[in-house]
């Protein structure tokens, strides 16, 4: 399971497409509705929020949108759209691994998306992030295939 910390709008089309289905699995966790995935690393970040599901949803809102903004037709109905906003955050140094991350699967499923983000010294997080410094978070599980991809 990978819910990005980065921005949705660097996630080439099957990033966009997973990023969806893995949120809305993570939202099935949240809610109870699922037995699988119930400590997941990824989902902690979610769990320590106020409201998780409301986080989830916040989360899925932004997906939703830039999927709308590409013209995909994701379900708008898998949304609760009353969702209280939340901000969640982020360590600097977990946005850089991300996008280091991110690039190594761009350089090799979408080199065009590659080469537009490949000289990107800094990316965006996702706008449920206020971005903190900090090294990778706690949670991520490191993987040496991270190399430096051109960051």
């Amino acid at each position: 399971m990978r819910i990005w910390s980065i921005h949705p709008k660097y996630l080439d089309a099957k990033g966009l497409v997973a990023v969806w289905r893995e949120a809305l699995l993570a939202k099935h966790v949240l809610e109870g509705k699922t037995k699988g995935y119930t400590n997941h690393p990824q989902l902690n970040r979610f769990k320590i929020a106020k409201n998780p599901v409301d986080a989830i949803n916040q989360y899925l809102s932004d997906i939703f949108i830039e999927a709308s903004n590409r013209n995909y037709n994701f379900n708008k109905q898998k949304i609760d759209w009353k969702f209280k906003k939340n901000k969640l955050t982020v360590t600097i140094g977990q946005l850089n691994y991300e996008a280091r991350h991110l690039l190594n699967k761009l350089q090799i499923r979408d080199i065009i998306k590659f080469e537009q983000l490949k000289t990107n010294t800094t990316f965006d997080s996702h706008p449920l992030f206020k971005v903190i410094d900090g090294d990778v978070e706690n949670w991520e599980i490191i993987t040496n295939t991270n190399k430096d991809a051109g960051l």
